[in-house]
Order: structure tokens, then C-alpha cells, then sequence
């Protein structure tokens, strides 16, 4: 297979490539992570997952697959981003707390004028966390990046995290099971 081109500078998502030995190239365009508003919750991840893709599909060789994905984290109705600094990670991770939560992460594969595009749901339940723990969490971990302000597979993961329901890569960024089976149609 011809590497495909990842539209994603997360490492998390090399990472997971890499296990699934899927060969990939990485390409980034920095792509706003806006949305219109009246968007439906689950079409949030993959519009913008289209526009990190189409952005790299102007600069990438014709016939390659193109890979991009997105990922938010929703409590009840409101999608919750990247925290913006530490009070905000620890008031995000303090919302999220012995609750239960939504990751959804949009998939777009564009290969020429073929596109595949999905959103992967997993349910997460945290355990009730002291304000203590979380602020430890966010000074060691400093999860700035990440929808959420959390990694599953970091502490606050191995910890925290009570069950899920669903995907649990699709939680580090990546539902690389469906990616690697979409992958198949253009073998």
C-alpha cells in the first residue's frame, strides 16, 4: 500500500497509525476548527475533519488518500473543546467528573474525487475526582491540546475513567479499527 497522508500534526494519531502498520506520510495545513452554528453535534468533528482534509488536498500529490480527523468531547448538549489554559482544564475536567460524557471523533478519507466520511461515538464514565487530583493531573500532564482536557490512556485514564462504551482508541483521537477497514476500499 502507498503511504496515505495524514492531515494531523497529533501524535496520538501517528501513534495509533503506527500500531495498526498502516504506512502514512504526515501533511498539515493549519485549518481554523470552526463550525456553523445549528450544526448537528455528531457533523461537528467531520466538518471540520473535511476542511483539514481539503486543505491538504491542495497541497498533496494527486492519487494519494488523505486523512483527516477531529475529535470533541460533548456533555450533554455542549461540546466542549481544548481548555484555553489551566484554571480552564481543571474547571472542563471538574464538569466532566464522576459523569458521564461523549467522545465523537469525525473521520474524513478523500482520495481524488472519493470520499469517505464517519463519525465514531464512545460513551465515558469518570469516577468522582477530588479538585486536588485534577489540578495534579493538569500540571503534570498539561493537557492543553486535547479535546476534553484529558488523555485516556495518561493518569487521569488509568485512574479516573470508571468504563466506556465503544471505542477506546476512537477516545485517544482515532477510531483506527473503522479507519484501517474504510482504508480496504482502496486497496
Amino acid at each position: 500500500m502507498e503511504p496515505i497522508i495524514l492531515a494531523s500534526g497529533s501524535p496520538r494519531r501517528r501513534q495509533l497509525l503506527e500500531w495498526a502498520e498502516v504506512p502514512f506520510d504526515v501533511l498539515v495545513k493549519e485549518t481554523p476548527e470552526t463550525y456553523p452554528p445549528g450544526l448537528a453535534t455528531e457533523e461537528v468533528p467531520v466538518h471540520i475533519a473535511r476542511n483539514k482534509a481539503l486543505a491538504v488536498k491542495r497541497l498533496a500529490p494527486p492519487g494519494r488518500v488523505i486523512l483527516a480527523a477531529d475529535t470533541v468531547v460533548v456533555l450533554g448538549d455542549r461540546i466542549i473543546g481544548k481548555p484555553r489554559d489551566r484554571d480552564d482544564a481543571v474547571r472542563i475536567l471538574s464538569s466532566l467528573a464522576g459523569r458521564q460524557h461523549e467522545v465523537i471523533t469525525g473521520v474524513v478519507l478523500i482520495k481524488d474525487r472519493e470520499e469517505i466520511a464517519f463519525a465514531d461515538r464512545t460513551a465515558v464514565w469518570f469516577h468522582p475526582l477530588e479538585k486536588s487530583e485534577l489540578e495534579w493531573y493538569v500540571d503534570k500532564y498539561a493537557p492543553f491540546d486535547k479535546a476534553g482536557a484529558y488523555a485516556i490512556q495518561e493518569w487521569i485514564g488509568v485512574v479516573g475513567i470508571r468504563g466506556i462504551d465503544g471505542d477506546f482508541y476512537n477516545v485517544m483521537g482515532l477510531p483506527v479499527s473503522r479507519v484501517v477497514q474504510a482504508l480496504k476500499r482502496w486497496e
